[in-house]
């Protein structure tokens, strides 16, 4: 196996082995020989720099929150100036991320139904970056209410929640039926319906 002198190299590898095999296979389907394999170093360079799988784990969703960050910012760097179509223009761009992925869904989802329960440590960089994305869409929201796009009955906060809880069950839902057409229908159903004036 390839050594090198970069200090970083060996963890970089193991979190995208890591980011992968936990995406394909989820978290307890996923030893850590596999991931060493797939990085392409000894198994005991893993605890070199990771204590154990679950803290292992929560680095990868911490990078994965990061990611996304990056993704919103993107998206929105060339959204229309309207709140309510720079919302439908990330959330298409999403949709078309998750058509093309090899293997589409959220980890955050995933990782938020399968250890959730069972390490506090996951679930607090889980719920660290919901909190981030509902950030995010309570900023839209908000801006939509001040044009007058979206209804004014419930505070920005609690449509941000209700969105992005129909988005993690369309997602779901999208991997059980193989099909992108249950995030279609979910964005539709909130921006054109439910969040209307």
């Amino acid at each position: 196996m390839a050594r090198t002198a970069d200090k970083t190299d060996i963890p970089k590898r193991l979190a995208k082995a890591g980011y992968e095999l936990f995406n394909q296979h989820g978290y307890n389907a996923t030893g850590i020989q596999q991931i060493t394999d797939a990085a392409g170093v000894p198994k005991g360079s893993f605890y070199n720099h990771f204590d154990s799988k679950e803290g292992f784990a929560a680095v990868i969703i911490g990078n994965y929150i990061e990611w996304m960050g990056e993704q919103w910012a993107l998206c929105l760097a060339d959204a229309p100036s309207d709140p309510l179509e720079a919302l439908r223009h990330v959330f298409q761009k999403f949709t078309a991320y998750h058509e093309q992925s090899a293997t589409p869904g959220c980890l955050i989802g995933n990782f938020a139904a399968e250890v959730a329960e069972s390490s506090p440590a996951c679930r607090e960089v889980l719920k660290t970056g919901m909190n981030h994305w509902r950030d995010h869409l309570v900023t839209l929201l908000a801006n939509a209410q001040q044009a007058g796009k979206v209804r004014t009955d419930m505070d920005a906060s609690t449509l941000a929640v209700l969105f992005w809880d129909m988005w993690e069950g369309a997602l779901l839902r999208m991997k059980v039926e193989k099909d992108s057409r249950a995030l279609k229908e979910a964005v539709s159903a909130m921006l054109d319906h439910f969040l209307q004036p």
